[in-house]
């Protein structure tokens, strides 16, 4: 952890006027997303049955959460960089970007995110317990090991990052592969108008989750890593990874949030009868 802090207060690379702002803006726009999903899950609680609500409330929780650590990301991105005399582009303070703040929200986020999953689908208690274990083990597993590959520096420790990368993988699609079994078993118990919604579901999870490890290949690159050592060069990859992180989260967060509402609500009283009467 040590090592990891002191990475953290490493040279940040120089930046275009364009490469900053496209940064600031997603965070920007990341902060304003998950506080407007927060808003909306919280006030949209009684619109569903009261055995669904509790997976709003946490998905509720988890934008909450994440609109606080993008706020400040963007602090901190924001105090790392001062534009450069003649306004060319953007250089480093000396301060800090404390990137760990995305990793913090994780180590939070990501369990209730599966917690929010099982609670909308309704399993039975036995099986929901096991699943729910299995999973939060699994998604610690990827944090912890995400890491210590995340904050390196040096180009010369690529295979390293690449290791670490690659271990983090493993309870990576661990969680998907269950995830998809399990949301394709519960689909024959599922009501009809809430089926087409958890098939949509699937999908959304294999495509926002595949944008992580691609972010965090982008920033492991030699160049990314000699950009995030203070190098003048490589700088797109860093760039790269904080808009592929932002964009994964808004969606695996905000957007997975507001699809948990509507498969809650296609399963509340009358929802799911009157589509079968529709159809």
């Amino acid at each position: 952890m040590i090592e990891g802090l002191a990475v953290l207060g490493a040279a940040m690379p120089d930046l275009s006027v364009f490469q900053y702002n496209a940064v600031d803006n997603i965070f920007s726009m990341t902060v304003a997303t998950m506080g407007a999903a927060a808003l909306f899950l919280f006030m949209s609680r009684s619109q569903v049955d009261a055995e669904y609500r509790p997976a709003l409330m946490v998905s509720g929780l988890v934008v909450s959460i994440a609109c606080y650590h993008y706020f400040m990301i963007r602090h901190s991105w924001n105090d790392a960089y001062t534009l450069a005399e003649g306004g060319a582009g953007y250089i480093g303070t000396g301060a800090a970007f404390n990137d760990f703040y995305r990793y913090a929200d994780w180590i939070l986020t990501v369990p209730l995110l599966m917690v929010e999953l099982v609670a909308v689908l309704r399993l039975p208690a036995a099986k929901a317990t096991s699943l729910l274990t299995r999973l939060v083990i699994a998604a610690a597993a990827m944090i912890a090991l995400g890491y210590p590959g995340e904050v390196i520096a040096d180009p010369s420790r690529w295979t390293e990052r690449v290791i670490w990368g690659g271990l983090s993988s493993i309870p990576f699609f661990y969680i998907l592969y269950v995830l998809w079994g399990e949301l394709t078993k519960s689909l024959d118990s599922q009501p009809l108008a809430a089926r087409k919604l958890i098939e949509i579901c699937r999908l959304v999870l294999l495509i926002t989750w595949a944008v992580y490890p691609i972010a965090y290949a982008l920033g492991g690159t030699p160049e990314a890593l000699t950009a995030k050592a203070g190098g003048a060069v490589g700088a797109g990859g860093v760039v790269g990874l904080q808009i592929g992180y932002a964009i994964a989260d808004m969606t695996a967060k905000a957007g997975f949030g507001v699809l948990i509402y509507f498969i809650a609500r296609a399963k509340s009283s009358g929802s799911g009868e009157a589509a079968v009467a529709a159809a």
